[in-house]
């Protein structure tokens, strides 16, 4: 296969842990006989710095025209002003819009190397494997916002909007997802509140009942779930949810497996090139010192190579060679809690002894 990967290193940790997925696929390459070209552009802090602007045109252009696009991590103290015209997030919105990356999948998935890492007992994690879908381009983070008036007076607004299309494709996504894994959707809303939430049960109910009658169905509101995921995270499967929930349970979900380093996600559209990159940010507190966890950009290039490329064999030989990494008892400093630990450039070169073709 020939294919176009555009790298996004971004800012902090970014350009570190971006650089070691980029040699991981480009052994994958090699080994499975594929013709990968790479190029970098601008996102974020330093295109800011640099152009005036979170995401150029240029950036834009070379994503479009492009298979797959693999990101590092965007923002840090340096652009944190809030009076600031522009900052680096407004750059991973836009090319949200601009490619219309309706979905966001981010799969927690307890490695069994790491039970006793995460803050859970072992009998609560053990078994957990949770695949989530947000809504990415709808709800609050889009809707209509505003001020009006001024001291006491001043208030600020932003509306949660969703239509009945964006709530099936999503939907329907995460339900031919659940078929493909134990065959379970829970759907997370705040319907006994919230007007949009309302009609997004009512519309995943029906896209459920009509298409997908094999899928065993459930709906949890979301502040009851933000309590399942701490006491039975094992019990689910596939999860799908609006914007903004997907983005608190998401990050509190992340915490299961003990360490933001190790969880890759992917950002889909119905057409077009998908966004890979790590949940967590750009760590400015450890940039430049090589100790960063680069597993989950490595993992997002696993993603990568499944969902844009389709080649199942060769994600398989990555998240195969991180679990051998795991299982030789290596361990980036995030991990290590406290003991041997290796950096950013070795843990890569321990990833990549370990590709080979299945």
């Amino acid at each position: 296969m020939k294919a176009s990967i555009v790298l996004l290193p971004g800012d902090g940790i970014g350009p570190e842990i971006t650089a070691q997925a980029h040699r991981v696929l480009e052994k994958v390459a090699t080994v499975f006989g594929h013709d990968f070209e790479f190029s970098s552009h601008l996102i974020g802090g330093i295109a800011i710095d640099e152009t005036g602007d979170p995401l150029p045109q240029d950036t834009i252009d070379a994503c479009r025209t492009s298979q797959a696009i693999l990101l590092g991590a965007v923002g840090g103290p340096k652009w944190d002003d809030p009076s600031a015209k522009t900052r680096p997030e407004a750059g991973l919105l836009k090319i949200r819009k601009e490619l219309g990356l309706f979905a966001n999948l981010r799969p927690i998935k307890l490695y069994d190397e790491l039970v006793d890492s995460s803050p859970l007992k072992r009998e609560i994690i053990e078994g957990t494997d949770i695949l989530f879908l947000r809504e990415l381009t709808g709800g609050i983070y889009f809707g209509p916002s505003g001020r009006s008036g001024s001291g006491a007076d001043e208030s600020a607004s932003q509306a949660m909007v969703y239509s009945v299309s964006e709530v099936e494709r999503i939907v329907r996504l995460a339900a031919k997802a659940a078929q493909g894994r134990r065959g379970q959707l829970t759907s997370v809303d705040k319907a006994n509140v919230l007007e949009p939430s309302r009609l997004w049960r009512q519309v995943a109910a029906r896209v459920m009942e009509t298409e997908f009658p094999d899928v065993k169905y459930d709906v949890v509101l979301v502040d009851s779930m933000a309590m399942h995921l701490i006491n039975r995270p094992k019990d689910f499967d596939v999860v799908v949810t609006g914007n903004m929930f997907g983005d608190i349970l998401t990050d509190e979900a992340s915490m299961l497996p003990g360490s933001l380093g190790m969880l890759p996600s992917a950002s889909l559209g119905s057409d077009g090139p998908g966004l890979y990159e790590p949940i967590h940010g750009s760590a400015p507190d450890i940039a430049g010192k090589g100790i960063a966890n680069p597993l989950a950009t490595i993992l997002a290039g696993a993603m990568l190579l499944r969902h844009s490329l389709g080649l199942e064999s060769e994600a398989k030989a990555i998240e195969t060679a991180v679990s051998g990494v795991l299982a030789a008892g290596l361990r980036t400093a995030d991990l290590a809690r406290g003991g041997d630990s290796i950096g950013t450039e070795a843990m890569g070169d321990a990833v990549l002894e370990r590709i080979q073709a299945s």
